[in-house]
């Protein structure tokens, strides 16, 4: 038996820069995990990532993850997917100071 679909978000890496960023609904890429579209259905989150993955002039590595639905938009369900939406460990910068 299958397992139900769970949502999901498409994320890549910016080709030039390296930040993380996530695909919106209306195909642009954000750095801002809630401005994410949630995907909720397999076959859409497959064409998502089919387009993202056409994409290699501007983005690298595109997957998709499992997300969960937030008050302010789409969350990590993983800690992998939570550690890279604030970027580098090594000292507080960037995101890091923005998140907190």
């Amino acid at each position: 038996m299958a397992r139900p679909f769970t949502p999901k978000v498409v994320t890549a890496n910016a080709l030039l820069e390296g930040d993380v960023i996530y695909q919106c609904a209306d195909g642009r890429w954000s750095r801002d995990l809630a401005e994410a579209e949630l995907l909720t259905d397999a076959d859409l989150a497959a064409a998502r990532l089919a387009v993202a993955e056409a994409q290699q002039s501007s983005v690298v590595g595109a997957y998709l993850t499992d997300m969960k639905a937030g008050e302010n938009g789409p969350e990590p369900v993983h800690f992998r997917e939570d550690f890279r939406r604030t970027g580098p460990s090594n000292y507080a910068h960037g995101k890091q100071v923005e998140l907190n």
